[in-house]
């Protein structure tokens, strides 16, 4: 197993980075090549105490920023981070490649680069959502496709569903499709589409949830195009940061007791593990030719290590080769209607 990563990605780079590929390998039988500027990377690798032959550096000179153009600068940057791993993993080089650079250069690279898997119009950004006392689900799409067509939610499900299953160790997850009401007819044009192929689909769709019951695990795979995605993350990571600094005020000024104290203390951190993004990884970009994952931009040494130990079932678990084996079924619903 090789897994390439993006030495430069991120705020934190590149220091979080090869922390968190050392920490990784404490725990996985893998192997790990940092790509981006050699002597920075080498001298990281050195501070972080690691001697050991598996971690190895690939030269890239360039980094694509979050200000650039994201098509142009992977047109021009051929020499940057991002487009030197994607390259690996095109060629064989790599199992998989993880990179909390730009998301619009990793979106336009793994399209131009590794390219879709035939049969699937649109690719996926899909992203672990927290849930409040049990196991998280999948928010997909959460910003790669504003504007989508009932087929494109159906792939989001299909895929979604592989990645829980094959990743996540949720057998048969749950689809919900998110919806401003529960019931069939409720809904814009496209979600009264993408319901009637859903429910043709051998997926374990459950039917329309409405955005209220997400936190509380109303389903595994979330399906609904990517405005309203990122909008339903976004909003949820605000209500989670404002409950968590009331929580935080009130345990300040208000535990007078000891045992108050320690009981809302102990509250306050399960709430804030479950709201930790660190803790579950990346998000993977489904429907390419190839394995890529996205982190989070200010991904920290944890949050780099979970990544990598989630990018291993992906790329052991042949997620790919599985997507692209669900598009006969797929174009079977879609040739029915």
């Amino acid at each position: 197993m090789k897994i390439i990563l993006d030495g430069m990605g991120g705020d934190n780079a590149p220091q979080a980075v090869v922390k968190g590929a050392v920490a990784a390998l404490r725990e996985a039988d893998a192997e790990i090549v940092l790509v981006g500027k050699q002597e920075v990377l080498e001298k990281a690798v050195r501070k972080a105490g690691y001697s050991g032959d598996r971690i190895t550096v690939v030269n890239a000179d360039t980094v694509i920023t979050n200000d650039e153009a994201p098509v142009r600068a992977v047109r021009q940057k051929k020499d940057s981070s991002i487009v030197v791993g994607l390259e690996m993993v095109k060629s064989g080089e790599g199992d998989v490649f993880i990179s909390a650079g730009s998301t619009g250069a990793l979106l336009a690279g793994g399209f131009f680069i590794l390219g879709r898997i035939q049969g699937i119009d649109r690719p996926t950004l899909a992203t672990i959502y927290p849930v409040m006392g049990r196991q998280p689900s999948l928010l997909t799409d959460a910003g790669a496709n504003a504007e989508c067509k009932p087929n494109n939610l159906l792939e989001f499900a299909t895929m979604g569903s592989i990645y829980m299953e094959k990743v996540m160790g949720r057998p048969n997850p749950t689809v919900g499709l998110v919806n401003n009401g529960a019931e069939e007819n409720k809904g814009t044009a496209l979600t009264k589409a993408a319901f009637e192929l859903l429910s043709k689909s051998k997926l374990n769709f459950i039917g329309n949830v409405e955005a209220r019951y997400l936190p509380d695990g109303a389903c595994d795979v979330i399906v609904t195009d990517g405005f309203t995605g990122n909008a339903i993350l976004k909003t949820t990571e605000g209500m989670g940061l404002i409950v968590l600094r009331e929580l935080k005020k009130h345990f300040t000024v208000n535990a007078k007791t000891k045992m108050a104290a320690l009981m809302l203390k102990s509250q306050l951190k399960e709430l804030k593990e479950e709201f930790n993004y660190t803790e579950y990884g990346g998000a993977p970009i489904l429907g390419l030719k190839g394995g890529l994952i996205k982190m989070h931009g200010s991904s920290d040494e944890n949050a780099v290590k979970q990544t990598i130990l989630k990018a291993i079932p992906f790329a052991e678990g042949n997620v790919v080769d599985i997507i692209q084996n669900s598009v006969y079924e797929i174009e079977e619903i879609l040739t029915s209607e």
